[in-house]
């Protein structure tokens, strides 16, 4: 009976020393939010320092397309705006030019009238006074339209210089925030188009696991509360992390055939999402293991 003790011993001793699988609660893979930077403007991509597992800030420049066409364009519109400068300039020469002659002529009108009244001067000069009057008036009203016409073309040109301006600010791809390049579609020199990707970023500071739970465990995990994450380290021993329940699906689907439930197989699981801070350990697409609390 005694050599038949040790064999359980030893076997007992085994199974204490294994993983510990059976601990956890759901199992699963880690993913990262992920977003394909593509380019915005057409053009030859004069500089592109993005490399493969390169971390960026957010903010942080990634490539720079050629904007000379558009710089010459901007160019051409700045002519185009010197023009109009001028000939509002040349409006408002005429206007005082007019203004002066209808203040002249308005003293001669006057003069016209208290003649007309005394009897030295004649109907016939008074009426070609204030003709005179009438077409610089008219002139004048001319001049303003011609203000407005100028004015509107103003606009339109400052309108295209906007639209320019934010061609050029858009020939600067920059990452929307902190990440990793995980994948790099093009190099500097190549010819890009607008739409087409240039590289595509990580935010591996917060990763996602995504674990599938049976119908009997969904009771006791709810969104918001927080479980214990852990990944392999080594053969025999795991590493942890405290993980938020961010999501759990509204409906139940089949489960994964790479997934196992607490209750081995079932039919319909659902999925369950927790998000957990990295510290550099976690890589996308790493089994995790969760023990929800």
């Amino acid at each position: 009976m005694k050599q038949l003790i040790i064999p359980v011993v030893l076997l007992l001793a085994a199974a204490g020393c294994g993983r510990g699988e059976s601990d956890a609660d759901a199992w699963g893979t880690f993913e990262a939010d992920e977003v394909i930077i593509s380019a915005e403007t057409s053009g030859r991509i004069i500089s592109m320092d993005a490399t493969e597992g390169m971390p960026v800030a957010g903010g942080a420049v990634i490539a720079v397309t050629d904007t000379t066409m558009l710089v010459l364009q901007r160019a051409e519109l700045d002519a185009v705006t010197a023009q109009t400068q001028a000939r509002l300039a040349g409006i408002a020469a005429q206007d005082a030019v007019i203004h002066q002659q209808m203040d002249n002529l308005s003293v001669n009108v006057e003069r016209t009238r208290r003649m007309l009244a005394d009897g030295a001067a004649t109907q016939k000069q008074l009426d070609d006074l204030t003709g005179q009057m009438e077409i610089l008036l008219r002139q004048s009203e001319t001049n303003n339209v011609q203000r407005r016409s100028v004015a509107a073309e103003q606009q339109g040109v400052a309108a295209k210089r906007a639209v320019l301006n934010e061609q050029i600010a858009r020939s600067t791809i920059r990452s929307p925030y902190d990440a990793t390049v995980i994948e790099k579609y093009a190099s500097a020199y190549e010819l890009t188009a607008a739409g087409k990707p240039l590289v595509k970023l990580a935010d591996m500071k917060t990763m996602k696991l995504k674990v599938w739970i049976s119908g009997a465990q969904l009771a006791g995990v709810k969104t918001g509360s927080t479980c214990t994450v852990r990944i392999d380290r080594g053969e025999k021993e795991f590493t942890n992390f405290t993980g938020t329940i961010t999501h759990i699906a509204e409906k139940a689907e089949f489960t994964p055939k790479i997934i196992q439930t607490k209750e081995e197989r079932v039919t319909l699981v659902y999925a369950v999402t927790i998000e957990v801070p990295n510290d550099g350990s976690i890589k996308s697409g790493m089994p995790g293991e969760a023990i929800f609390n």
